[in-house]
């Protein structure tokens, strides 16, 4: 028998579906909600074979109490909590239940609007203190009204599910997500100025990192309506609280909030601008937590019954896989992403891995998917890769390889994007390892790059012609940005040329679109590797 402790208020579920199986015991203690309690209920069971969290800290500390410990499952989606590096150098995998949580948060998001559109919260006190201001309290409708989704993942698509009977106009921005799901779901693509712009309320659902943090800027809250809604049930910290404070001063905006930099009581930051603010009560349903512990339970025997590994979250690199090639294979997606067009919809993803790579083919789509999706980490297993895009609607094919063309322990990348009205257009990276050093060795039909893909990168594709060189590194001396290395080979044919180039920090895009303007430039882009 497996012992599984669960130090947490989960529901029974879990323990019920675990005992029933036959192969485990289960210790449940819902009171253990202190560090030390944990620890506590850790010592008296070091023979526990699992471990079943939910907001619990699992530190190095904590994996040492527990030496027979082989699986941690947090029963929810972020994992931030549990030390996954020192779990792994333990030999213990650890596993999320992604999408438990979603419909709780999704009904939260419209709940608020609700919520504040019809004053629920100051009418019902009014009320009760024996009021009838009926006139203070006119209020709006939210049916009709055109609702902005930033983030179409689980939560995003069940948001405007449950918007469908709103007949709203949805908006959506997602560019990990094809447009035919898109459009299953009743939502249009569009980029972040036009969603801003053009929505009566604005509801955030993306990952909070270096790409997303402060990215609701000024720029942005300038282009919504005068009186429309912000809600956050993501992070913190995706939204510049200065520039919201400034925005809703001038344009009466809206704003509601589930969110914190911490989850903990004191004073909040955001309550001077918040209309409605809420505890993170995002998942905080009993649905939410039955359907974690069930899922946790599942997950469980389905790893030791049928060597199900999808959602593990801290797998390492495969027995004979180089560590670089798994590298080259991240920096060459996200190189192809903004060749391709980082802000498009991605349509498909076909791949090619030569040699001694070919066995790996598998696990490649990891390092893959984690490039082009943030919210996806490179130490999750490939079936959960296959599971995230088929939850996002997007093809991805893993093409047989021709030996005979001779590109031995390299590997191709290729990328659609969907620009609208049937427009697509197609990137191709390829690339290898060669002394130890990471290689572009062609993109598209420019050959023979033999480029390292680190760094800050910007790429200009243009009709070749004399002189184009040297306006590019004079716009960029212009902008106090040096160049480290150049490319500058011609396509097949000889009319179009790439200059690629790495720099000494990030081009801003109002430079790059300066330069592809000044040498009438077909394509261009700025990334960092």
């Amino acid at each position: 028998m497996k012992k599984v402790l669960i130090p947490t208020k989960l529901d029974k579920i879990a323990a019920e579906l675990l005992t029933k199986h036959g192969g485990y015991t289960v210790v449940q203690d819902d009171k253990a909600a202190t560090d030390e309690a944990v620890h506590a209920l850790a010592k008296a069971h070091p023979d526990a074979y699992a471990l079943i969290v939910r907001s619990e800290k699992v530190t190095p500390a904590l994996i040492d109490a527990l030496p027979a410990l082989k699986v941690v499952i947090r029963a929810g989606a972020g994992f931030n909590t549990i030390d996954i590096k020192h779990a792994r150098k333990k030999g213990i995998d650890v596993m999320n239940t992604p999408g438990a949580n979603a419909n709780g948060v999704a009904e939260e998001v419209v709940a608020l609007m609700l919520a504040d559109a019809r004053h629920v919260i100051k009418a019902d006190a009014s009320c009760r203190a024996g009021a009838w201001e009926k006139k203070a309290f006119m209020g709006r409708e939210v049916a009709g009204k055109t609702v902005g989704i930033v983030g179409l993942g689980a939560i995003g698509r069940l948001v405007a599910k449950r918007l469908a009977g709103f007949e709203c106009r949805l908006l959506g921005y997602d560019p990990f997500v094809s447009p035919d799901l898109a459009a299953e779901e009743g939502v249009t693509l569009a980029d972040l100025p036009t969603l801003f712009a053009e929505s009566d309320y604005v509801t955030l659902h993306l990952p909070e990192n270096e790409k997303t943090k402060g990215l609701v800027n000024a720029d942005l809250l300038g282009k919504m309506k005068k009186g429309a809604t912000l809600v956050n049930c993501a992070r913190s910290g995706v939204i510049h609280e200065a520039d919201l404070r400034a925005a809703k001063a001038e344009k009466g905006l809206r704003f509601l909030n589930d969110v914190y930099p911490k989850d903990a009581e004191g004073p909040k930051t955001v309550a001077d601008v918040a209309d409605i603010m809420l505890p993170h009560l995002g998942a905080s349903t009993k649905e939410a937590n039955y359907n974690a512990a069930r899922r946790s339970a599942e997950q469980l025997i389905e790893f030791d019954d049928k060597g199900i590994t999808s959602y593990i979250v801290n797998r390492d690199i495969p027995e004979g896989l180089d560590r670089a090639f798994a590298d080259l294979a991240f920096r060459l997606t996200k190189l192809c992403r903004a060749l391709a067009g980082a802000d498009r919809p991605l349509k498909t993803i076909e791949t090619s891995f030569y040699g001694t790579l070919r066995p790996f083919a598998g696990y490649m789509s990891v390092p893959v998917v984690a490039a082009l999706d943030d919210t996806f980490d490179r130490a999750m297993a490939p079936g959960a890769a296959k599971n995230l895009l088929a939850e996002r609607g997007i093809e991805y094919t893993d093409r047989e390889t021709d030996e005979r063309k001779g590109y031995k322990n390299s590997m191709t990348i290729d990328l659609t994007v969907d620009h609208g009205g049937g427009a697509m257009s197609r990137a191709s990276v390829r690339g290898t390892v060669a002394e130890g050093n990471l290689m572009v060795s062609r993109i598209d039909d420019f050959d023979k790059l033999y480029f390292e893909p680190c760094g800050h990168i910007v790429a200009f594709t243009y009709r070749d012609r004399p002189g184009v060189i040297g306006q590019i590194g004079a716009a960029l001396a212009g902008a106090g940005i040096n160049i480290d290395d150049m490319r500058n080979p011609h396509d097949s044919k000889g009319e179009f040329s790439i200059a690629i180039l790495k720099v000494n920090r990030g081009v801003p895009q109002e430079v790059v679109d300066r330069i592809a303007t000044q040498i009438g430039a077909a394509a261009a882009c700025s990334v960092t590797l």
